[in-house]
């Protein structure tokens, strides 16, 4: 690590402790050419994917963008706004996992989808409605009709 009083890159760790939810570590360093602390901070290089849109654009991942769609979809409902951030927690670390540096918008809205039909079925309904693109109101009826059939089934 380099100094930033005398750019000598020789120095040692004083202290190491967690920091932030243990997300960050904070080190504490004296550097070995002058003798001055300073403090650094690490924290794990998180690699997610690049958003493909329908129309080819390319995003990076925004979780706020999911939590804002999340919070829309769920309004006057009883969902905590806790589980929605578990929820995006959850996508988030699905796509981290799958290791692939682009994916198509469809899977993010799709991961959504699959929550969001756990955790309330009017918020699903509402996502569904602006998510899939249904031609009339029969195609949403059936989707409603199989949600209904599912909950009979649990």
């Amino acid at each position: 690590m380099r100094c930033p009083f005398c750019s000598q890159i020789e120095d040692k760790v004083v202290d190491t402790r967690p920091s932030d939810n243990d997300n960050v570590i904070r080190r504490r360093r004296e550097c070995l050419g002058c003798g001055r602390r300073f403090t650094t901070y690490e924290r794990i290089d998180e690699v997610l994917p690049v958003v493909v849109k329908k129309d080819g654009r390319r995003e990076p991942f925004d979780r706020l963008k999911i939590l804002a769609g999340l919070r829309k979809a769920c309004t006057k409902r009883p969902v905590p706004v806790e589980e929605l951030e578990r929820v995006v927690d959850r996508i988030e670390r699905e796509l981290e996992e799958a290791g692939e540096k682009e994916i198509p918008s469809s899977r993010v809205g799709d991961a959504v989808m699959a929550e969001l039909r756990d955790i309330d079925d009017v918020a699903y309904v509402r996502f569904a409605s602006v998510y899939w693109p249904f031609k009339d109101l029969g195609e949403l009826q059936a989707e409603l009709k199989n949600l209904v059939e599912r909950r009979g089934k649990r």
